[in-house]
Formats: structure tokens, sequence, C-alpha cells
């Protein structure tokens, strides 16, 4: 293992300086709302609830000073059952939204919680642009392949030939990854992880926290009503050590059954000929091989590459982790920088004057 791993970003005090911090020691109790959580039995939502809720305390932070902003979708009943500030928002709008709140308060935590179909179809524009601008905004982005609240139709990352209410014969969309989509955007923080894993998740939400800028989280999340059972490739205990690759920067990425080394016995090379990642068995001669991730290189071209591992209808070769995680100039920091130079230069602007300007049409009959 010859390579050079990048350095990691900013610790998460100097991501949050500008937040005001708590008085005296929170706890979970402290983040839950007064309202009743009304989501259908056994679904996902809730343990990502949980985790969220159990994470807050962490980042010591005024809740007043914490924001979540949603769209539309079961996803975004979450800023009611948090103790915080929160605002359910327009369909796919909620990135927007955010976008303006982070920009012109500096000293907020903002968080968006949306869902496949709001933030892929209706709001796909709003994410891309969110993601390139790097606002200060974490989004976590619920994929349970399906169109939930509207009872069952397909949604962007369905799968192709998925049967449903809006497809009787079966989908001819190519899906969405959304994690290919981030890094195709320039985002600086790119991560997946899924709901039922408390540990892994809650880890993928502190990284996130720490992150300057926008850091987008795919969690896969189970809708047991019209998609049932569409991760258990990655859940079920047996399985998930075939399919799932779990991504820690400077390790190895191997996964399987672990051999006599306590690794897994599979690994992700580069083919020597493409250029491409693949999965082998690994041995005594290709151990050398084995690609080290570093999720803090300057550059997103191994990152999409793994993206493209997990099969989109068997989500076999499944990374999850920490795709990308790299520092870039934040847009709030640079607005904010652009207005003081701005004041300095010329003082404060006469919006009166603006309105009445020579820039002004008079309409006529």
């Amino acid at each position: 293992m010859t390579e050079t791993l990048s350095q990691p970003p900013l610790a998460l005090t100097e991501a949050l300086s500008l937040v005001p911090k708590a008085e005296g020691k929170q706890s979970m109790k402290d983040f839950k709302s007064d309202q009743e959580v009304r989501w259908c039995p056994g679904c996902g939502d809730y343990a990502i609830l949980a985790a969220v809720q159990g994470f807050m305390p962490e980042l010591g932070l005024a809740k007043e000073n914490i924001v979540f902003v949603s769209g539309i979708g079961c996803s975004s009943r979450f800023p009611y059952y948090m103790n915080t500030y929160g605002m359910h928002s327009i369909h796919g709008r909620a990135p927007a939204i955010a976008t303006g709140l982070a920009a012109a308060r500096r000293d907020l935590s903002v968080w968006v919680v949306t869902g496949d179909g709001d933030a892929l179809s209706i709001g796909g524009n709003h994410l891309i642009h969110a993601l390139r601008r790097n606002v200060n905004l974490k989004i976590l982005l619920f994929n349970n392949r399906i169109y939930g609240l509207t009872k069952g139709q397909y949604s962007p990352t369905s799968e192709v030939g998925k049967i449903t209410k809006s497809t009787p014969m079966g989908s001819l969309d190519a899906p969405f990854n959304p994690i290919s989509l981030a890094l195709g955007a320039e985002a600086g923080f790119v991560a997946r992880t899924v709901d039922s894993d408390r540990k892994h998740l809650t880890q993928v939400l502190r990284e996130a926290a720490a992150h300057p800028g926008t850091a987008l989280v795919e969690i896969y999340q189970n809708c047991n009503i019209f998609n049932d059972g569409a991760f258990d490739a990655l859940k079920d205990k047996e399985q998930a050590e075939e399919a799932v690759i779990r991504l820690e920067h400077g390790r190895p990425i191997r996964f399987g059954t672990p051999g006599e080394d306590g690794l897994g016995t599979k690994g992700v090379v580069r083919n020597q000929a493409t250029g491409d990642l693949e999965v082998v068995a690994v041995t005594a001669g290709n151990e050398d091989r084995i690609l080290v991730h570093d999720a803090h290189s300057a550059s997103p071209t191994t990152a999409f590459a793994l993206s493209r591992l997990a099969h989109p209808d068997t989500l076999h070769h499944t990374p999850i982790g920490v795709l990308r995680d790299v520092q870039r100039p934040v847009y709030d920091d640079q607005m904010s920088s652009q207005i003081d130079a701005a004041v300095e230069r010329k003082g404060k602007g006469d919006l009166g004057a603006l309105l009445a300007g020579n820039d002004t049409w008079t309409v006529v009959g």
C-alpha cells in the first residue's frame, strides 16, 4: 500500500464556530418535540428520527439555532418531531429555502430533510444547484425507491421494470444514482448509510456535521407498505457480507467473508486496461493492488467510480460510508465577504435610490 492519502478537512468545532453553543448538557429528550410521531408502523423513518435526535446533543449547539427544512413527502414530516426550529416547505424546494436561510443567517445550523421523489424529481434542479454552490447545508436524502405519501408510484430511484400503480407494466425509466449525481454536481461531502444501522448512521451524521459547506447523506430507508424489503440484501447478515462495501478513509477496500487475516476475502481494484474499478477475490498475487480508500482526494474520479459499483437491481457491491469529504469555498462565507467589501467601499446601500434609479421603465397605455 504505497498511496499517499489526503488530509482530512476541518474539525467539527471549526465548521460550526459561528453557531451559538448550548447552555448546559443536552440529551436526546431535549430534541424530542411534543408532537405525536405519525408514520406507518415499521417505517424506516422512525429509526432515522431516533438516530438524529440521539446525535444532536453531540453538536452542543443551542436548539434555537438549529433549523430543519423539509419539502413534501413522508420524510418531510420530520421538522414536526424535532424540538428545534423548522419549516415544512414546498414540494422539491427545501434546498432553495434552506439556501436563503443559511446565507442570511450564518449563525444557524441548517438541515434539509427530503426524499427520493421530493429531491430528485420536482426538486432535482434545486438540489444540484445547492450542491454546486456549496451552501452550508446538511441534506438528508431518504431513499426508499418509491413514492410513499401518494401511495406507491414509482420514483426517480425505482429500478427499471418496477411494477407500481403508475407503472403497471414496469417502469421504463433508468433510475438516478443519487451519489453519482451529487459527485457530478461537485459536492464536497457525499455519503451513504442505512436506516437500520444506528451506529453507522450516527457516524456518518457526525462527519457530515463537521463538514463546512453542503453535505449530502443518502439514507436507504425501508417503506414497509409500498416497497418492503427493497434493501434486504444490505440488511440480512449473510447477504450483507457479500453485498455491502464499508468504506473507511485510509483502509483497504475489502469486504465479504473474513479471511485468515480478519479482512474480507473480496476487494476493489482498478482495472489496469480500462481504469474502471472492479471487485476481485483477494489473493497473495493481487493484495497490493487493493484500493485504499481516500475520501479526501481532491479529484472525485475514484469516488464516482465507487458509486457505480452497486448493481441498481440487486444492490450487489453497494458502498456505504463517506465517499468524498473535501474542502471547497463555502458560498455563505464568500457572499458575506462580498457584502462586507461593498459596504467598506461605498457605505451602506440606499434601497430607495436603487428603486428610483436610472434603470427603470415607464409603462404607457
